[in-house]
């Protein structure tokens, strides 16, 4: 399902996904009384959440052979700075960044992280997975997703960890030279659907991607995220009449 997003809608979307967390009336968790299945009655711009029906993350079981276009990353900008928002850590990215889904531009604004999986392939949850936020010049968002398992250590966040704010805080700079590719597995194969945000305002309209390889992180890479968030992951929602492409 296509939705149109104004340049209001996505600057709200972003702030949803970077703004520092807020205690107070209407305040979402992923524990107690802001846990998600809480979240569309906590306050009336969190309706989607109880009511979308394009909603994610879900549980991947891909359902139909497509001729899909191979994702073009022409990533030349670097991480600017972290920030630990209450919810995830994040990394935001300076310009530069762009990808090209379906003939249609998007720039790489943040990166941040889940744990565990909230997405999940053929019923199998990861340890970790990072969701790539992308947007174009009206707002509308693209979002890669790129699971992880304990293993190797992975160049990109061998570099973030050490700088991983534990307490919720404005953005810090980050001076080291780290590019978004460091990040990404070899192969590009991808599952393809439509959703929505994963925390609140669960806007929908978002055009998904989630990497079929797996990439891989340390014990010490996992801990150090782990070690500030746990459990941030938003449980899979409903597929209802979706098909996820492959």
């Amino acid at each position: 399902m296509s939705i149109s997003f104004n340049k209001s809608v996505i600057a709200g979307a972003l702030l949803a996904l970077a703004g520092t967390a807020v205690a107070g009336e209407g305040h979402w968790s992923y524990e107690g009384k802001g846990a998600p299945e809480h979240w569309g009655s906590l306050k009336k711009e969190f309706a989607l959440c109880k009511q979308g029906v394009n909603q994610s993350p879900i549980d991947i079981r891909a359902q139909a052979d497509a001729d899909l276009s191979p994702l073009q990353l022409d990533y030349q900008g670097k991480v600017a700075s972290v920030i630990n928002n209450g919810h995830t850590l994040q990394a935001n990215f300076g310009t530069g960044n762009q990808l090209t889904l379906e003939g249609h531009s998007f720039e790489l604004k943040q990166v941040h992280m889940h744990a565990p999986s909230e997405n999940t392939i053929n019923g199998k949850q990861y340890p970790l997975e990072a969701h790539f936020v992308h947007a174009d010049a009206d707002g509308r968002l693209a979002v890669i997703g790129i699971m992880f398992e304990e293993g190797a250590s992975n160049p990109g966040f061998a570099a973030l960890a050490p700088a991983y704010p534990a307490k919720a805080s404005d953005a810090v700079p980050f001076g080291a030279e780290l590019s978004p590719k460091a990040f990404f597995p070899q192969s590009l194969d991808y599952f393809r659907f439509n959703g929505s945000l994963t925390t609140p305002p669960c806007s929908e309209g978002v055009r998904w991607v989630v990497l079929k390889q797996v990439q891989t992180l340390s014990a010490d890479e996992v801990k150090a995220f782990t070690s500030v968030y746990s459990n941030n992951a938003r449980p899979v929602q409903p597929v209802n009449a979706r098909i996820v492409v492959e």
